[in-house]
């Protein structure tokens, strides 16, 4: 796996976390200024990433950079 399909995964992890603390409404592009590793990652491809995460049976973890999605199992953290 590339570097950049890791910080992909990454960004969704921290995302998600975000997310799941604010609520579904958390302003994503505002998180995304106060985190410095995420002007590497295309915000609306982690949008779609969340977009499609399963809201039962976890935990969930997303795999495979930006093509990738999501399998069961916690996140994988650096």
């Amino acid at each position: 796996m590339s570097a950049r399909e890791r910080l992909f995964e990454l960004a969704v992890t921290r995302a998600l976390e975000y997310r799941l603390a604010l609520g579904p409404r958390a302003d994503l592009s505002e998180w995304q200024s106060r985190t410095r590793f995420t002007s590497r990652v295309n915000l609306k491809d982690v949008l779609k990433a969340l977009s499609v995460y399963p809201e039962s049976g976890g935990p969930w973890r997303w795999e495979g950079g930006p093509d990738g999605a999501w399998r069961p199992g916690p996140p994988v953290t650096p």
